[in-house]
């Protein structure tokens, strides 16, 4: 990234490097271990993308999917500990 790019540019740079991350096979592996699932990093992605372009809109949407799976998520685990005790 040049340092004569504009901020906004230069944000969108960095959050296309982490959606190209995100998308590769080591790294999923690696957050799979960690019970991390990069699909739904990458909508989170997306809704920051959203935001920060100003579709207020779109950035809710992502953002709010986002918020959903992971309390589900979260609640699913609790309810596996809770039966598994």
């Amino acid at each position: 990234m040049s340092e004569g790019q504009s901020p906004e540019t230069r944000i969108e740079a960095l959050l296309s490097e982490i959606e190209r991350l995100l998308k590769s096979s080591d790294l999923g592996a690696s957050f799979a271990d960690r019970g991390v699932n990069t699909s739904l990093a990458l909508v989170a992605v997306q809704g920051l993308r959203a935001y920060l372009r100003g579709n207020k809109a779109q950035a809710l949407e992502d953002l709010g999917t986002v918020v959903e799976e992971l309390e589900a998520r979260l609640e699913a685990s609790r309810q596996r500990a809770r039966e598994s005790s």
